[in-house]
């Protein structure tokens, strides 16, 4: 595989926390255009896998590299904000105080994009995921899969490089969860992006993405590709 087709490069990642060591040398190449499941049990490294691509967390060793860039290493880092990531939470992160609109515009405004062209951007981005009728309203307004539709059009209002899950089903019930998960494979494959989706849903991971990869105890037990 070309440097050129992997979107995201993990070398010998490790990390620690207050001596135990939670990802104990992980390597995975993720392929430009396709999405990586993280699977595995609470407290098997896959969250904090996800926040060291995030750059929330710096890696203790190892290397983060996406599309050729080293985004952090042992003497380099780029913040969150430079990484060109969109990130969608399970809590679903939405300001309350802000409409729909106004929730899915605001990275594109702190970017410093012109009124009109972010306004065109929101439009698309609602539209995709079925909220077009309601930019107006706020988020308590809303259904649990319809705030987490707000969240995943935020995060692929700015066409970012690299898109991030933080198990952003978990909250709702199983027949909801089963629909939105084949609705972002969907939106996933019609925007050719790359995406890291953690769930502790092996169903979830199978739908979604094109291949799995199980953590055990900060190790790589197991990878199945699709």
């Amino acid at each position: 595989m070309t440097s050129a087709s992997v979107a995201i490069q993990v070398s010998g990642l490790r990390q620690r926390f207050n001596g135990q060591t939670v990802l104990d040398g992980i390597d995975l190449d993720v392929p430009a255009g396709t999405t990586l499941a993280l699977l595995g049990p609470s407290g098997c490294g896959k969250s904090t896998m996800l926040k060291l691509l995030a750059g929330l967390l710096r890696p203790d060793e190892g290397r983060v590299v996406f599309g050729g860039q080293t985004v952090a290493d042992a003497t380099s880092y780029v913040p969150p904000e430079a990484r060109d990531l969109g990130m969608v939470f399970q809590d679903y992160a939405l300001w309350p105080h802000m409409t729909v609109a106004g929730n899915v515009s605001f990275p594109l405004e702190m970017r410093g994009v012109p009124r009109a062209e972010r306004a065109r951007a929101v439009t698309e981005a609602l539209a995709r995921v079925g909220l077009a009728q309601m930019a107006g309203r706020r988020p308590a307004a809303l259904s649990g899969g319809q705030q987490q539709r707000v969240a995943l059009a935020r995060a692929i209002v700015a066409r970012p490089r690299v898109l991030l899950f933080d198990e952003p089903l978990s909250n709702l019930d199983p027949e909801l969860r089963a629909s939105l998960s084949e609705e972002i494979r969907a939106l996933l494959a019609q925007l050719g992006a790359t995406a890291v989706y953690v769930t502790h849903d092996r169903g979830e991971a199978e739908t979604l993405a094109h291949a799995t990869v199980t953590l055990d105890r900060g190790r790589v037990a197991q990878i199945v590709y699709r």
